[in-house]
């Protein structure tokens, strides 16, 4: 009897139901709007019909302008609602194919705003653009590939799911310009240009039980030299705003303090050094200035991952009796949440590392209780290493890079956060 009042308790509750569309968030121009207000790219052209004849797309052009891309012509754009609602076709509620009057289906579906092509899983699954920020030289691009890796190799099994990419293009992308260089030649990637185009890579977060809606995550990688700069923040602050989740990477050789202290710590070892640094507060204040102070309050609400990158490098700081590093620290070591947020695991991370960066930048923890409503704390290295002359060598052992999204998860309300 005791048993069956246990069950009774124990029981997980039915994951919330889901609703019959999503709201759709365009992964280039971040725009959001509803599924029903999507157009269509024509499957082919009519030389001798002026509507489905090869023609200058006013609306993408100006966005590929944006970015210095060229702008061909391009097959004829489709308003769905001039089509008679027996040639449109639904999947899951969704709007997903027209047929044209010439009797030609449509699969591709474009952003009614820049006119982009949209995901195939646009409207059926949650728009989650996580974005990832940072000043110059944080090493954005290789947190977002050590992540990515992690959660198809590790993370998603820990919480019964799968991640892919959503389409074999992304697939191919990731895996040529970011995946390979850096886990099977250990090769540093190069800064990411501001001047040119950064394709979001799209991923799936796939849960097993088939009744928890999949997460369309849409990695974001920003030019660091662009987070300081007005021009190129009024292209991307749009992005940001319309995040589900912001991953605010910080160097610890950002700050002046800590860079000297593990420069003597490090004495003749080789290591890389980034040759110039722009302090995180001058990231905060671009932010501020360009989306920001528009909200409510002055505040954004976004659920915002302070990550310490480079952690592998506070080893020279570390004493017994330090004031910044422990010999005990949560930092080096390896933590795996399986299947919830593991809340004493997290509180630990959370708690050292918001005191350690305010006793080494305290304007900055100010800067960021002052404009950001929900922040949390952690510490990753994306390598296990500091890279000598653009080579990492030996295996590639990330630590903790997942933790962050987890916690992300959580503040979305997909998994769960208690002690495992």
């Amino acid at each position: 009897m005791l048993g069956f009042i246990k069950g009774l308790f124990d029981k997980k509750p039915a994951p919330p139901q889901r609703p019959s569309y999503y709201s759709i968030v365009c992964p280039h121009c971040f725009s959001r709007f509803e599924p029903e207000e999507v157009v269509f790219r024509a499957a082919h052209t009519k030389e001798n019909d002026s509507e489905f004849a090869l023609q200058e797309d006013e609306r993408l052009n100006a966005w590929r302008r944006k970015f210095r891309l060229s702008q061909p012509d391009m097959e004829a754009v489709l308003d769905p609602t001039t089509i008679p609602p027996e040639n449109r076709t639904y999947t899951e509620n969704v709007l997903t194919a027209v047929t044209d009057r010439y009797g030609v289906l449509t699969r591709r579906r474009l952003c009614p705003g820049c006119h982009n092509e949209l995901p195939v899983s646009a409207g059926r699954t949650p728009s989650n653009i996580i974005s990832i920020v940072g000043a110059s030289q944080v090493g954005k691009s290789v947190y977002m590939t050590s992540l990515i890796h992690t959660l198809q190799t590790t993370t998603a099994a820990n919480f019964d799911a799968a991640c892919m990419p959503l389409t074999a293009d992304i697939s191919r992308k990731f895996r040529q310009n970011y995946h390979e260089p850096i886990f099977e030649r250990g090769t540093m990637l190069g800064s990411t240009n501001p001047n040119e185009q950064q394709e979001p890579f799209i991923f799936q977060f796939v849960f097993k039980d088939s009744r928890r809606a999949p997460l369309t995550l849409v990695f974001f990688d920003v030019a660091g030299e662009g987070m300081v700069e007005r021009d190129y923040l009024d292209i991307y602050a749009s992005h940001i705003q319309n995040s589900s989740g912001i991953l605010f990477l910080v160097d610890p050789l950002q700050i002046r303090t800590i860079r000297d202290k593990i420069r003597l710590g490090v004495g003749e070892e080789e290591g890389e050094f980034a040759s110039r640094y722009d302090e995180p507060r001058e990231v905060i204040i671009s932010l501020f200035e360009n989306f920001i102070a528009h909200q409510q309050g002055s505040r954004t609400p976004i659920p915002t991952a302070v990550v310490l990158t480079k952690s592998d490098m506070l080893q020279y700081l570390k004493e017994d009796d330090s004031e910044y590093i422990r010999g005990n620290s949560n930092v080096f070591r390896p933590v795996v949440h399986k299947g919830a947020l593991n809340q004493t695991e997290f509180e630990n991370i959370n708690g050292e590392i918001r005191r350690f960066i305010e006793k080494v930048d305290r304007p900055f923890v100010d800067a960021l209780d002052v404009y950001f409503e929900n922040t949390a704390y952690f510490a990753v290295s994306a390598l296990g290493t500091n890279p000598v002359k653009g080579q990492v060598g030996g295996v590639i052992q990330p630590l903790r890079v997942d933790e962050p999204f987890i916690w992300l998860l959580q503040q979305l309300q997909y998994i769960d956060r208690r002690d495992v």
